[in-house]
């Protein structure tokens, strides 16, 4: 990956709805080479997709939490992991290290539809033998934007 390259995928992560005419004066080439710089992009699974960055309070998500989660054994990693995947409050999913073994992101209505999706989805899985949640009052940054770091 060029510099070029990274001016493309700077671009896009702040203004992807920009055209090609657009994309390509910001990087002083033609519509059709700024077209062909980020469909290469795209083939090489660098630009994985794009997505509409919507307010959770706007459609009724408002209560944000993080689920710690601790598995009995490894064992009991694939029927987690399907949960994760079938279950669209949970935003994000971690293998991370420390005491616990995941850590998710969801989004939820209210308190009651946390803890539904706790004691009804989270909770009931087989291995899952600890959860610990943290619900978010505010936050004060949160960005899809990846810092962009030249050697």
């Amino acid at each position: 990956m060029d510099t070029l390259d990274l001016k493309v995928i700077g671009r896009l992560m702040e203004a992807a709805r920009s055209s090609w005419a657009e994309l390509g004066a910001y990087l002083g080439l033609s519509a059709p080479a700024a077209a062909d710089r980020v469909h290469k992009l795209e083939q090489r699974g660098i630009i994985r997709g794009y997505a509409a960055l919507i307010d959770p309070e706007a459609l009724g998500l408002g209560l944000a939490a993080f689920i710690s989660v601790t598995l009995e054994r490894p064992e009991h990693r694939q029927g987690f992991l399907n949960l994760v995947a079938n279950t669209p409050e949970i935003l994000e999913c971690h293998h991370i290290a420390g005491e616990e073994d995941y850590i998710l992101k969801v989004r939820c209505r209210n308190t009651r539809h946390l803890e539904m999706l706790l004691g009804e989805q989270i909770k009931s899985t087989p291995g899952i033998v600890k959860t610990k949640t943290t619900i978010l009052l505010s936050t004060v940054k949160e960005t899809p934007v990846l810092p962009l770091i030249t050697e």
